[in-house]
């Protein structure tokens, strides 16, 4: 499993319950862009229309050897998830307080392109900081243990 972007401010402004791996449709050259590592899914976010997901805001820059004229490089891509996961996703957002976030895109064993996505609840700032208290006292808990 290759990883090729990550959303690192996922976990610090979510807590995610549930994590759903989805394929996504890509155009041959966005896959030749991504093997180069030359994506980004900082600030995209993950929209239900028609009965269907679409990952949008997502950055995939236009591969130098491309011909095409008219790329678009934030265009919303298509999600590939099956029935099961949809309505899993699609009960939880319309429940109320939750909402499905990209975590991160990668090429799987086999070489498709994934993009792994949580199902999550919005932190407040007193929980931001707990956290943030949490991840410190973490550290300072493995420095005694490896000093000692």
């Amino acid at each position: 499993m290759k990883i090729i972007a990550g959303n690192n401010k996922a976990n610090y402004n979510y807590s995610v319950s549930n994590k759903i791996e989805a394929g996504i449709v890509l155009t041959g050259s966005e896959v030749k862009s991504l093997r180069i590592n030359t994506g980004s899914i900082r600030g995209s976010y993950i929209i239900e229309h028609k009965g269907e997901l679409w990952l949008s805001n997502s950055f995939i820059k236009k591969y130098k050897n491309s011909d095409d004229k008219n790329y678009n490089p934030s265009r919303n891509r298509k999600l590939l998830v099956t029935k099961k996961e949809f309505n899993k996703i699609s009960g939880s957002i319309k429940q109320g307080g939750l909402t499905i976030i990209p975590l991160s895109l990668y090429f799987s064993d086999k070489g498709f392109a994934k993009l792994s996505c949580g199902i999550a609840k919005g932190k407040k700032n007193i929980d931001k900081r707990e956290s943030i208290k949490q991840r410190d006292w973490n550290i300072k808990k493995q420095r005694l243990l490896k000093n000692n």
